[in-house]
């Protein structure tokens, strides 16, 4: 408890574990199964609730819901959790959700991420790091998020939809097949616009990297085959170029199908 601060309105149940340095807001309330890691800060009139873990040096804003009970019917007080990362950026009334017995008990959020405000993150959801989850954006339950997303502002994630590493979604977007890492996904509902070139980049791809990213989109979606024998063509082309492998074995695991071109 060294160092934290705590101001005289806020409520914090007995069991909370709150590491050092950190600092809970004017009227907030912190439940009885929390644990809130070092250097975390939490803003006036935040609720954090339910078995949920957070990590160091988060932010979390006014007026967000953190670990409240899922909105799924089939949800009955099971004991599922919410575990996040570090150095995230949770801003005004963003609501994220444990896990129910349907998914595996566990909604997780990974390290580095910005919700942004009004943003939903719902039951047994994954995110992994550095993503960009804009204003307003509705996730449904299950989704998977990799690593360096973008999600614009006002788009709806159908639940059981994954997206891929290095996607990025156009704002207003409705998305209700899987994106593949890398691609660009807009429109109502969501279809293919080509690779997220410019997110490649700050990333620090090489240009052949990318270049062989193309390659591997123009013979899934333009070729003509059948996902298996594209999927094998691929590889035959591009030696197994591990951003181009990660592409592929993406596709080859939907189970929702995939978006395509529009």
């Amino acid at each position: 408890m060294s160092g934290t601060r705590i101001h005289p309105s806020a409520i914090i149940a007995a069991g909370a574990e709150l590491d050092a340095d950190v600092r809970v807001g004017a009227f907030s309330l912190i439940g009885p199964h929390v644990r809130l890691g070092a250097g975390t800060l939490v803003g006036p009139h935040v609720v954090v609730e339910g078995r949920t873990t957070i990590g160091a040096r988060n932010q979390i804003f006014q007026f967000a819901s953190v670990g409240a009970a899922p909105q799924d019917l089939k949800y009955h007080g099971e004991p599922s959790e919410l575990v996040i990362g570090d150095d995230n950026r949770i801003r005004e009334f963003c609501t994220l959700q444990p896990g129910t017995e349907a998914g595996g008990m566990l909604t997780r959020i990974g390290s580095g991420n910005l919700l942004m405000n009004y943003s939903h993150i719902a039951h047994d959801c994954l995110l992994g790091d550095r993503n960009v989850v804009a204003n307003g954006v509705q996730l449904g339950g299950h989704v998977i998020i990799e690593d360096g997303v973008v999600v614009g502002a006002l788009a709806g994630i159908h639940q059981f939809v994954r997206l891929g590493e290095s996607a990025i979604i156009g704002a207003g977007s409705m998305v209700s097949l899987d994106v593949p890492p890398f691609c660009n996904a807009t429109g109502d509902r969501a279809t293919l616009h080509g690779l997220n070139t410019v997110g490649l980049k700050r990333r620090g791809f090489s240009d052949d990297t990318i270049q062989a990213i193309k390659r591997a989109y123009r013979i899934m979606f333009t070729s003509g085959l059948r996902v298996a024998e594209a999927v094998a063509r691929v590889r035959a082309e591009t030696g197994r170029i591990p951003e181009v492998e990660r592409f592929v074995s993406f596709i080859e695991r939907s189970e929702r199908g995939v978006a395509r071109p529009g």
